[in-house]
């Protein structure tokens, strides 16, 4: 297998089709977060580099904007199909780099194959209209065309599936794009672009960049021929590009950070949502955008609830993500760990309850120890700071309405989760809650046929699902006339 990984890292950056280094001949180190051992190197690329591969894109966008649906259909089956194909050396590659379970790579992977194969399909889905005219002597038509070139931005937390959201709509649509992983996780980044050009998706319709953010970000911005540009990360950073993305008038679609709250009614099934709650709290180490942030028990259930909960984080097996049986991997890095430690020290010290884990894992490094806070309070700080870690305080309330309030009470609004077992209250309380997705009686419901994005300042537009294809695309309303009718 490692034969097979070796060759889907790529060291090099792909421009207009070729595979480059920096201009300056600088590189960045990657590390196994597992280890902290080097894995490789990266070119250290910046303006220049990324003006070029605008260039490439807005010249390979002159004949791929006219290729048609079914063209790019079957391209985007040939890449679901190469993904797949190659899945578990992609997935292998991903632990190496981010550290999560092998297990939740391959899903990663898997999920990724998903969103093009979903992709290929609404390629043949970009219906226009007959609108009926006001005029008897014309007709008027409304058609979709791609918006251009696009911007990606991506995380290092789904190096992978990031990605796909992205570049399998822009294919779809008939868009090119510019690519820039993260740098902590630039592999599976790569690799996309070493897909694309397996499956002979053409020159410069994929281009991927590594380097500086600040200066490949800024080249994005400032060029008029960048049409649109979508970023996943954190609200701080998105705000600075919806701002830059105002003198050139793009579009834009930001998924941004989050501060998922998960309810639990007295009329809960404890023990499903126990489970529910592990999965939606500890999946990558507690470091997704949609992780549980904040539990909130109903009193009557309180203290059963949190001596489950607690049992079943003692239970999850830490280690490194390519070890069988992994269910927690390392944080990525010594950064994290510190946010971390700093929210236990914070909530301990505002009379915070450790009931499970707390401190570094035995193991070293970056590993921490799945934790359980009880007696959380809204003073405490990650009642407004995202966590991204594996940090589960608890927090006790008495009425639906209070819970609700609670709930709402952030300026995030990506994903929330609740467990009832009430019709009225499922409905009740989905409607009231303030946010982009809705688990009932779920922890994990990401899947590419639903839209996912959020509201308030959690985000603009939404990914996956038929509505995910529309920021790529611009609106033509033509009126023809002169027809003798």
């Amino acid at each position: 297998m490692l034969q097979k990984t070796h060759y889907w890292r790529r060291e090099a950056n792909l421009i207009g089709g070729e595979w480059v280094g920096a201009d300056s001949g600088e590189t960045i180190d990657v590390t196994n977060p597992a280890t902290g051992e080097t894995i490789g190197t990266i070119p250290k690329c910046g303006k220049a580099e990324t003006e070029r591969a605008i260039e490439a894109a807005a010249e390979a966008f002159e004949s791929f904007k006219k290729t048609s649906a079914d063209e790019r259909a079957k391209l985007l089956r040939a890449l679901h199909d190469a993904i797949m194909d190659n899945q578990d050396a992609l997935a292998e590659l991903l632990t190496l780099e981010q550290g999560k379970p092998l297990t939740e790579s391959r899903g990663e992977v898997g999920m990724s194959a998903a969103y093009v194969l979903w992709f290929a399909e609404e390629a043949r889905r970009i219906y226009g209209d007959l609108i009926p005219s006001p005029w008897k002597d014309r007709r008027i038509m409304v058609t979709k065309q791609p918006v251009g070139v696009i911007g990606a931005i991506t995380p290092w937390n789904f190096p992978s599936s990031m990605l796909s959201r992205k570049i399998g709509p822009a294919i779809a649509a008939g868009c090119t794009a510019v690519v820039k992983p993260a740098t902590q996780t630039p592999y599976s980044g790569l690799a996309w672009g070493a897909l694309c050009e397996e499956v002979g998706i053409p020159k410069g319709v994929v281009n991927v960049v590594t380097g500086s953010a600040r200066d490949i970000g800024a080249a994005l911005m400032e060029s008029s021929k960048v049409r649109k540009v979508t970023f996943t990360g954190s609200t701080e950073v998105g705000k600075v590009l919806i701002r830059q993305s105002a003198d050139t008038v793009k579009k834009v679609s930001m998924e941004l950070g989050g501060n998922a709250p998960f309810l639990v009614f007295d009329d809960a099934d404890i023990d499903r949502a126990v489970a529910g709650g592990i999965a939606a709290k500890f999946r990558n180490s507690g470091q997704t955008c949609v992780c549980t942030n904040r539990f909130y028990v109903q009193s009557g259930i309180y203290d059963r609830f949190a001596e489950k909960f607690a049992e079943a984080a003692k239970a999850l097996k830490v280690g490194s993500g390519l070890e069988e049986g992994t269910q927690q991997g390392p944080l990525i890095d010594d950064n994290a760990v510190a946010k971390v430690e700093e929210l236990i020290g914070d909530a301990v010290d505002k009379g915070g309850k450790v009931i499970a884990g707390g401190k570094r894992h035995e193991l070293g490094g970056t590993f921490f120890e799945p934790t359980v806070i009880a007696d959380a309070k809204p003073e405490m700080r990650f009642s407004k700071e995202e966590i991204f870690g594996p940090v589960s305080p608890l927090f006790k309330f008495e009425t639906e309405e209070e819970a609700v309030a609670l709930a709402n009470d952030t300026e995030y609004g990506l994903a929330c989760y609740f467990y009832t077992q009430d019709l009225g209250r499922a409905f009740r309380v989905s409607e009231g809650l303030d946010y982009g997705l809705v688990g009932v009686n779920e922890g994990v419901i990401t899947t590419e046929v639903a839209p996912f994005g959020g509201v308030k300042e959690s985000g603009l537009g939404r990914e996956g699902s038929k509505y995910g294809i529309d920021d790529y695309l611009e609106i033509k309303y033509v009126c023809i006339g002169g027809l003798g009718l």
